[in-house]
């Protein structure tokens, strides 16, 4: 028989352990736990051992089986004990076969249970004594379930202000289940728009609790936002479902509109469009211009489709087709963006200098030195007859983010900004103030 049987509990205490299990406390010659579980024994006549610090647990654990006849230790804890519980630190201590595990409910298990959502396909984090930094990756993709195991520390207040400064591309669910199984058993719902989120920063939870997050689906999410006029949060639009959030990030978008210089009534198009979030901010800022959103991908193209539906636009025209070819039957632009150019900058921008309107402006967001290169290369090269001037913005812009009771800066992928417009010939400009 093993020396040491680890037993889960939960919050109904001794009622909820089976009959087996309950033999097992009663012949046990140490107790071990916090005060919490000890007390469900109050007449226990074996001596017990309050949990401090692990260390000293297990010092005392040594000493009672090596001075004890016939020795049986009961270590209380909570939930299933090899789920982020003490198991895992004692098989590290005693061999396995001195180890004996009778699981309970886990709060996972009654989270999930509680706001009736499948969980094979979770994932479980746990900030209990840990970086709350330990959710942001898990947060961004927004592809399953969460179950977020919290401390005195890591609340879920805490967790609301994380969310509301990383921006996310997902809206989840979100239930705050507290006190699983007693009495006091409470569960709040709401979502992770931002009204929601600030009013929970403001919330108080019981110190045993464990915050579920489902990912709502698209139809819903947006009926949650109430949507500026120009800057359309990230997480608005549907996204690419293995990288969401691969799109033109929101204050990114803001200065590619202002260098645009939009004006009513024009041709707009925009070059590797992606989710079309540009082609989209475009749209609704100037409802009487023509958007054309070119994008090679078909799961891109199938995404402007249905962000357009999803925001209610209908002066976008979705192609799909590989720039510069697919760019020649549409009518000459006003306004060019480029976002993305599948390898083909310099064919590209060719064919849009000769399209361009007079007047026209082309913008360019570059993430990479080789793309600014060859830009910078390409507008030297039309130096002779048709010379462009051109205007660099580097963009560095970096987001604050929560960690605890502290912020730090979250940095954004560097973005540069290059505005090309058609210059003028020194005679025409010379007869022009004559």
């Amino acid at each position: 028989m093993a020396l040491i049987h680890v037993i889960g509990m939960g919050l109904d205490g001794a009622a909820g352990l089976p009959a087996p299990v309950q033999h097992v406390i009663e012949t046990a010659t140490l107790l071990v736990g916090s005060e919490r579980h000890i007390s469900y024994f109050p007449a226990h006549p074996a001596p017990q051992f309050v949990l401090g610090t692990f260390g000293a647990a297990i010092a005392h654990i040594r000493q009672h089986l090596q001075a004890t006849k016939a020795p049986l230790v009961v270590v209380l804890t909570s939930g299933d004990p090899l789920f982020f519980g003490l198991g895992r630190l004692l098989l590290q201590e005693f061999a396995a076969e001195d180890l004996t595990f009778h699981p309970h409910l886990s709060s996972v298990q009654l989270a999930f249970s509680r706001v009736k959502v499948p969980w094979q396909e979770a994932q479980v984090v746990s900030v209990h004594g840990r970086s709350l930094q330990e959710l942001i990756p898990v947060l961004q993709p927004g592809v399953s379930p969460l179950a977020i195991l919290t401390d005195h520390y890591n609340t879920p207040a805490a967790i609301a202000r994380l969310m509301a400064a990383l921006d996310l591309p997902t809206l989840y669910r979100v239930w705050v289940c507290e006190n699983l199984g007693g009495c006091d058993e409470r569960i709040t719902a709401t979502t992770s728009s931002p009204e929601a989120l600030a009013a929970l920063a403001q919330q108080h939870f019981a110190a045993l609790n464990v915050v579920i997050l489902q990912p709502m689906d698209a139809a819903e999410s947006l009926g949650e936002e109430s949507l500026p006029l120009l800057g359309i949060p990230d997480r608005a639009f549907l996204s690419f479902p293995d990288r969401p959030g691969l799109m033109t990030k929101r204050e990114i978008r803001s200065l590619v509109l202002a260098e645009l210089a939009l004006q009513p009534n024009q041709i707009v198009w925009d070059i590797g469009a992606g989710t079309g979030s540009v082609s989209i901010e475009i749209a609704r800022l100037c409802p009487t211009s023509t958007v054309y959103a070119i994008e090679k991908t078909a799961i891109g193209f199938s995404l402007i489709q249905q962000n357009c539906q999803r925001f209610q636009v209908d002066s976008i025209h979705a192609i799909q087709g590989a720039a510069p070819e697919v760019l020649a039957p549409l009518p000459a632009p006003d306004r060019v963006f480029i976002g993305g150019s599948g390898g083909h900058l310099a064919a590209v921008l060719n064919l849009c200098s000769t399209r361009l309107q007079p007047g026209g402006q082309i913008v360019l967001a570059l993430t990479t030195l080789e793309n600014l290169t060859e830009t910078l290369n390409w507008v030297a090269s039309t130096s002779g007859q048709s010379p462009w001037e051109h205007r660099l913005l580097q963009v560095n812009l970096s987001r604050s983010v929560p960690i605890a009771a502290l912020t730090r800066w979250a940095p954004l992928n560097p973005v540069t900004l290059v505005t090309l417009k058609r210059a003028d010939r020194p005679n025409q400009s010379r007869r022009q103030t004559e």
